[in-house]
């Protein structure tokens, strides 16, 4: 005997069908006519939720969405222990299935080093405290630098400094010190793998402006700043931006522009309290403030 699905379908309007005035039904996809079974509106998505099995004792997620940040893409497998009530047997053979799966994973020495790199930037994200946006952009970039085969020659390590540095460019602010600082690498070879990865894969690294890291400048500080002084040394460190005349170290002006800032108000802020939070020469800030001054006294 044939067997026939049938769909519960609810009337959802009193609308009626455009083409025979009968009424108009929806089940989970669209919304079609009861009487000559012409389709009004569809909807492709289902919204529903994401259940494998229709038990309800029995449900469970089919698991996490795919990420850029592992190599195969979090589809793998992972073998758990079996819990505290697993006889040392099974344990043994939990133990050896997860080694000779670890194994497995990899196809090829590309798909290990892939593997070690986004590690590596997972890492270095963490100790720089960025965010998910940039992870996942340092590694697409990543492997499109070993797609193009990039990084032959170079060190994981370096590779994976330069994705972040990149990444970390085009969302944030970020110096390549304090990259160098975290990274397992020296800050040569990092540079030197930025520069091939920027000019390769023709990324638009955006110019870093002094308005934009007075408030990375700000937050180092030990001190509490007042809204005000955040304004104005935001005010000044953008006329600093739009002046062709202050033009070099975004940062030595924006630490200059907060000290200039500071001048006004009761809190104590010296140049070198300014350059220990932000890592730099308080001979860079003396330097940045006296230009910043005959600029703004003109």
């Amino acid at each position: 005997m044939a067997s026939s699905t049938v769909h519960q379908e609810s009337d959802v309007s009193t609308q009626q069908c455009p083409e025979c005035s009968g009424d108009l039904v929806q089940d989970a996809h669209e919304t079609h006519c009861g009487v000559c079974g012409l389709v009004v509106e569809d909807e492709p998505v289902d919204h529903g939720p994401e259940w494998r099995s229709f038990d309800r004792e029995e449900r469970k997620r089919t698991g996490a969405p795919r990420t850029v940040t592992l190599h195969d893409r979090g589809l793998s497998t992972d073998i758990g222990t079996g819990g505290a009530d697993v006889s040392s047997r099974k344990r043994r053979r939990l133990s050896r299935q997860r080694r000779l799966h670890s194994r497995a994973k990899f196809e090829s020495k590309r798909e290990r080093n892939l593997s070690h790199g986004l590690g590596e930037i997972n890492r270095l994200v963490g100790a720089l405290d960025q965010s998910d946006a940039v992870q996942q952009q340092a590694s697409t970039l990543f492997k499109q630098a070993q797609d193009a085969n990039l990084l032959i020659g170079r060190s994981i390590e370096s590779g994976a400094a330069a994705a972040v540095y990149a990444a970390g460019r085009c969302n944030t602010v970020i110096r390549m010190a304090d990259v160098a600082d975290v990274a397992r690498c020296s800050s040569s070879n990092a540079w030197g793998t930025y520069r091939t990865l920027q000019r390769e894969l023709e990324i638009p690294i955006p110019v870093q402006l002094p308005v934009d890291w007075v408030p990375t400048v700000i937050s180092e500080l030990p001190l509490t700043v007042s809204p005000a002084l955040r304004q104005d040394a935001t005010q000044m460190a953008a006329t600093a931006t739009d002046s062709a005349a202050l033009n070099g170290n975004p940062v030595g002006i924006a630490a200059a522009a907060v000290y200039l800032a500071g001048m006004d108000t009761d809190l104590r802020l010296t140049q070198e309290t300014i350059s220990e939070a932000v890592d730099i020469s308080p001979v860079t800030v003396r330097a940045w403030y006296q230009r910043l001054v005959e600029f703004v006294e003109e």
